[in-house]
């Protein structure tokens, strides 16, 4: 995993675990629960997702990228109140390398 993942996943469980509701917005999110969790995944995908048009119509990646960065942020506080993190995603990416993106979803999609 990247320095930053490995640094950002040890932050998470820091303040998931030990870090006061009223000082940490990770902490605060999971004190919410998960439905915050993922009504807040929800938001950031579809700013993702408009931010993409936008830069597709305008040339200027720079929203898009801080976009995608909320959605990886959040992504990685649902899979740390799930007990998963950045490790488990990176192991499946990996596991797919040199699979036909078509015979990888078929696989999915036949059980």
């Amino acid at each position: 995993m990247s320095d930053i993942l490995s640094e950002l996943t040890k932050i998470l469980e820091a303040r998931k675990n030990a870090a006061d509701a009223d000082s940490s917005y990770v902490a605060s999110l999971h004190q919410k629960g998960l439905n915050k969790i993922l009504e807040k995944v929800g938001e950031e995908c579809t700013e993702t997702i408009i931010a993409a048009k936008d830069a597709a119509a305008s040339g200027d990646n720079a929203e898009l990228i801080g976009e995608t960065a909320d959605l990886w942020f959040h992504s990685l506080v649902m899979l740390s109140h799930l007990g998963e993190n950045a490790d488990s995603v990176l192991a499946e990416l990996g596991r797919r390398f040199n699979v036909s993106g078509h015979d990888e979803k078929a696989s999915r999609t036949s059980h």
